[in-house]
């Protein structure tokens, strides 16, 4: 099993937006001595308390010059929010940079204010995102591409540079709606999924349905790929972990609310969905939140990992160290330290 990180950035009024960029920089680079396999940066908008991410290539590429070994991941960017030219072009450059390390995770959105702010209408998320990424293979791959879509039409056009890696960067589709997971299984993408987004039964249903999809698809066992994102924290107790997360993992919650505020431009039902997401997660608590996570002592964290992987056989387990990111700076490193050395040796065999 391979090992990754989870970064969002989200940046508190108390806290320094430049700050938090190095910290996430410092993080990485002593995850890829600690033995992580891949760093995964999210694409996220207009909203600071949830994010001070917009542009995660930026960073792979920053990334890219101060490592030699660790996988740069995105997780995810958005496909209907840019020209999917530009996508193939900059992740080219990163892999480029990054002497053919990238990671292409890529999803449709599901955040109001992201297609607001970029005045793209939500409900073509899907089928923007399934042309954009037919458009970016055949940017990768084909010499010269061409392309005739309801939503992006290409006149024969070369696209420079080329990837290094052939014959392109690994892809990877958040997955974490059952219409998604089929699609995912059907094409021979490999997946995401988020414990936060599919909690308890929830979790292993939806890695059923990307397999069923898959194999009833055709595509050999050799291209499956499942990666499952949790919230992650080592210390010597339950008790001491909810001592230093508990505050920053509501503030993730808090953020939620936030944006679905944000979204909510007027009170017609298309927006009812938001005002729901905004009480539901405003109520939430510890007790709801800690059973979607891996917390605890290093035996603890070792006996959860294998209860997941009874029921999903996970390839890679991808640690969100700091939801909420209020938890201090050298604190996330030590926990990051005592999962590296106390836990992922025990479990990197299953």
């Amino acid at each position: 099993m391979k090992f990754g990180l989870f970064y969002q950035l989200p940046c508190a009024p108390t806290q320094e937006v430049a700050a938090r960029y190095q910290e996430a920089i410092e993080q990485i680079v002593y995850a890829e001595a600690l033995g992580f396999d891949t760093a995964w940066l999210a694409e996220l908008h207009f909203n600071p308390l949830f994010s001070v991410m917009p542009v995660p290539l930026m960073l792979a590429a920053a990334l890219a010059q101060r490592t030699t070994r660790i996988r740069l991941g995105t997780a995810v960017l958005l496909l209907p929010l840019q020209h999917p030219l530009r996508t193939a072009e900059e992740a080219a450059v990163v892999d480029l940079l990054s002497q053919g390390r990238l990671e292409l995770g890529v999803g449709r959105g599901m955040i109001s204010i992201h297609f607001q702010g970029f005045n793209v209408p939500q409900e073509e998320n899907r089928a923007r995102f399934e042309e954009a990424l037919m458009l970016i293979k055949q940017a990768w791959t084909q010499e010269t591409c061409s392309f005739d879509g309801k939503f992006f039409q290409v006149p024969p056009t070369t696209v420079v540079p080329k990837p290094l890696q052939k014959p392109h960067p690994p892809l990877r589709i958040a997955a974490n709606s059952p219409e998604t997971a089929v699609f995912a299984g059907e094409q021979g993408y490999s997946v995401f999924v988020a414990s936060p987004i599919n909690p308890g039964a929830n979790l292993p249903e939806q890695v059923a349905l990307y397999r069923q999809a898959l194999c009833t698809a055709g595509h050999p066992k050799n291209r499956e790929d499942v990666a499952i994102a949790f919230p992650v924290y080592v210390a010597d107790s339950v008790v001491q972990v909810r001592h230093e997360v508990e505050a920053s993992f509501l503030n993730y919650f808090r953020a939620i609310s936030h944006q679905a505020r944000l979204g909510e431009r007027d009170s017609s039902p298309a927006y009812a969905y938001l005002r729901e997401i905004r009480q539901r997660v405003e109520k939430i608590t510890w007790e709801q939140i800690e059973p979607m996570a891996l917390y605890g002592s290093p035996a603890t964290c070792i006996g959860k990992i294998e209860k997941v992987y009874a029921k999903c056989q996970m390839d890679q387990l991808i640690c969100w160290f700091n939801p909420g990111g209020l938890i201090p700076h050298r604190q996330v490193l030590t926990s990051m330290r005592r999962f590296a050395e106390e836990v992922m040796p025990v479990v990197r065999s299953l």
